[in-house]
Formats: C-alpha cells, structure tokens, sequence
C-alpha cells in the first residue's frame, strides 16, 4: 500500500472588495490571497477496500461527508472510476494545525491535499490547471490552495491570476477558539445592508474585476514593499462583521495600538485578525504584548510568515 504526506498551508487575504452579485447567486469578487506557513499536514494512503475513510486528530472536525476532504476524496472516485477500481480506496488522516472556522481556508487547504495527493497514489498526471478546475467544483478557496503563494481571486474567488511571490513577511494571527463567523451570514447581511451600491451591469462587473489589477496594493505587492502593502490592506467584509462580533474589532484595536505592526486586519469572514511585521523578533514581541493585553485563554496567537507555494508532497512511502 502506497502513501502521501502532503502540507497544505492556510491563506490570508490581503484584499477583500465586493462587486455585485452574480447571476450564481454568489458574489463577485476581488481579492488578493496569499499563501501562509502556517499548515495542516495530511496523509493520503491507498486501503484494499473500495471506500474512503477520514480521521483527524480535532474534535471539532466532521470525518464523514459534510468534510471537504472526504467530498474531494469522492470528487476523484466520480472523475477516475478506472483508476478508483485499479488502485482502491483511499484513508486521509488529517493533523490538524489550523485552527477550525478561522477565514484561513482550513478546509479549502485539506481539500486540495486530497486532490494533489490521490492524483499521486493513482498516477494520473494531472496538471496544476487541471487539479485546480476540479478544485473550483469544491469550493471557491480550493483552486488557491492547489497554487499557493500570491494571487488575484476574482470571480467568485476561483479564478486566480498569479503575483510575484512575497516570501519572509512576518504576521501574527489572532482567533479566539469558541468564536465563528458565518461566512454565508457575513454575506447575506453586507447585501441587505450595502446591496444598494452593488453594480447590476454584467459588463461593467468584469470592468470592475479588471480595475482591481491595476490597484494601489497591487503594485505594492509587486514592489515586494511590506509596509505600502500593509496601508493598503482592506475587507469590505469589515464593515459587517466588526460592528456584530466586539471581540473581533477588540483584536484588530489591540494589533492597531502595538508598536512594530505595519498593519492589520481580519481575514476573510473572520473571526481571525492578523497583522503584518518586518521581522520575526517584531512578530513575536507584538504577540507576546497582545497576549499580555488580553488575558483570555480562549485568544490562540501564532507567528507565521508568508511563502510561495501551495500543497506541497513532504514524503512517500
């Protein structure tokens, strides 16, 4: 029996604008997602029996169907019926290192995994486009996840058009673990409450999605300048969610207020706040001063950094 450890790393964005609706009933999006040390690790192993088996090592984390690694596990048996008859089931063991329901893409990243690593066990040669366009029946993040590093999300976030990697921007992440954020409610509430400005024209849409190219931060990550990037991070997601969860906006206060944070902000449909430093020393005295200013043993605190990739295969047996 053959198998696969892989890393799947989690993803902040740096930017986060809403454009309109789109005739999918999702949103049109503009974003700019970047790849972070911080990972999950994920064994993808070949069984004798014709059946997909999930174990993770976090309560919180569902083994069974409602997990996007068990459906990207099942995406695969539908797409590869010979190979699945050939090579047989799959067991996907899941270290858990992200923390759950953060904004970070945590079950976007394992997803992926499972797609890179079961097209390794049954050696199908598939390309990155092709992991990717697979990824993207999955869920918006997952195509991001397969690619990595640093990247324009448009769309509803699945089509990607790459950026100069930025590698060594230190950050500090910041979740309090009983804390969710729904990210369907996230969006539900930003339509009721700014729907108005919403662009209706399909036309001007891909306008829109276009303009964004040529953004302020655009050019600050392509400069490889963290502390322009840093004053041009934005989430319109912020401005619903910050106001409805006082912890959140308690954490992006508590970064704001410390000397050394280039800039900070929630990622995606939170609750994780992170904030950008030049140094690893900066990175972990801020978290040290975060931890000292907010005594709750519910506040998890990582220091991490940015890198240039996606899923990657650390060994195989």
């Amino acid at each position: 029996m053959r198998s696969y450890t892989l890393i799947a790393p989690a993803k902040i964005n740096l930017y986060l604008e809403i454009i309109g609706d789109r005739p999918d009933g999702y949103h049109e999006l503009a974003m700019i997602l970047q790849s972070i040390g911080l990972a999950d690790q994920i064994d993808v192993r070949s069984i004798s029996t014709e059946s997909i088996r999930v174990h993770c090592n976090h309560p919180q984390v569902p083994t069974d169907k409602s997990n996007l690694a068990y459906r990207a596990a099942e995406l695969m048996v539908r797409q590869f019926p010979e190979a699945f008859a050939r090579y047989g089931g799959v067991e996907i063991t899941i270290n858990k290192q992200i923390p759950v329901a953060a904004g970070l893409a945590g079950g976007s990243t394992n997803a992926a995994a499972v797609l890179v690593g079961i097209d390794l066990l049954w050696k199908l040669g598939l390309t990155q486009s092709e992991l990717e366009e697979l990824g993207g029946t999955l869920g918006s993040d997952v195509p991001f996840c397969v690619a990595g590093g640093t990247a324009i999300a448009t769309g509803r976030g699945e089509q990607l058009s790459p950026l100069p990697s930025l590698d060594s921007i230190y950050i500090v992440l910041a979740k309090y673990r009983s804390l969710e954020v729904s990210t369907a409610w996230a969006y539900k509430t930003y339509r009721q409450q700014f729907g108005n400005s919403y662009i209706r024209d399909s036309d001007n849409l891909v306008a829109r999605a276009n303009a964004v190219h040529s953004g302020a931060i655009v050019k600050a990550v392509v400069d490889k300048d963290p502390g322009e990037i840093a004053k041009k991070l934005h989430n319109d997601l912020e401005r619903v969610v910050l106001p409805a969860y006082p912890q959140v906006l308690q954490l992006r206060k508590a970064f704001a207020n410390q000397e050394g944070a280039l800039g900070t902000m929630m990622s995606g449909s939170g609750p994780t706040v992170f904030a950008l430093f030049e140094s690893q020393q900066q990175a972990e005295q801020v978290k040290l001063q975060v931890r000292e200013a907010i005594l709750d043993e519910d506040l998890e605190l990582f220091v991490t950094q940015t890198i240039t990739h996606g899923i990657q295969v650390a060994s195989s047996v």
